[in-house]
């Protein structure tokens, strides 16, 4: 997977960064995947150096686990820490990471809110996906998969008929009406959907209308592994 998080590579990396942005600091410095060959605690020690050099601000982590994310913060407070969390993607919720989250005071960012553009309502099983896209090999995205998980779609529909939004602004409404300290990050290569997006904080989901959706998409079965086994080797760890 190509991860490489030893200390040297670390300091390189961020000195590549600041000349390369033509900046004295980066804001916000993410481990996007936990390197099973450096400790933690070596990682988090490093960038509270870069920090305390000025280089560095902020410390985040992204697919860690529970436990990782404890022993980094012992060392250096995390403040962000990214991981995918979607109305089809849950595991956040029984893994440990958001209570963990709750408990040191860490921001919690959702990568892939709207379920790699899935629950956005613009793909169904017929969908053509292109051999180079990520999705291409994503269980998850296979046409049966797709169909088989359509529901979810359905459901956000349903929702947005009646508040006079889409399905993504639903979707993200949900994530946001999570908790405070949730702030989701979807992706868009179009203006108008980034317009669509930034709606979504517009949308207020009342506590029925939550658990009404909580409630329904417990009955539906959500089918394919989130990402190849290759990738999910390198989640929750």
């Amino acid at each position: 997977y190509g991860l490489d998080s030893r200390p040297e590579h670390i300091r390189a990396v961020v000195d590549a960064m600041l000349k390369r942005l033509r900046t004295d600091r980066v804001d916000l410095l993410y481990q996007h995947r936990v390197d099973p060959n450096v400790p933690i605690e070596d990682v988090a020690g490093t960038v509270k150096a870069l920090i305390g050099a000025g280089k560095v601000k902020h410390f985040g982590l992204s697919e860690a686990s529970a436990q990782t994310i404890r022993r980094a913060h012992a060392v250096q407070p995390v403040t962000a820490v990214q991981s995918e969390y979607s109305l089809w993607t849950r595991d956040v919720e029984e893994n440990g990471v958001l209570d963990t989250c709750e408990a040191l005071g860490i921001g919690f960012v959702p990568f892939s809110p709207l379920g790699a553009g899935f629950l956005s309502g613009k793909i169904d099983s017929t969908t053509p996906i292109d051999p180079k896209d990520f999705r291409h090999n994503s269980p998850r995205f296979s046409p049966q998969a797709r169909a088989a998980n359509f529901p979810v779609v359905e459901l956000l529909n349903q929702v947005a008929q009646r508040k006079k939004g889409s399905a993504a602004q639903i979707a993200l409404a949900w994530l946001l009406a999570q908790k405070p300290w949730i702030v989701p990050i979807p992706g868009t290569t179009r203006r108008e959907r980034l317009s669509e997006n930034l709606g979504a904080v517009t949308i207020e989901l009342t506590p029925d209308e939550l658990r009404e959706i909580d409630a329904a998409a417990s009955r539906i079965d959500v089918q394919g592994a989130r990402l190849p086994e290759a990738v999910l080797r390198y989640s929750n760890r």
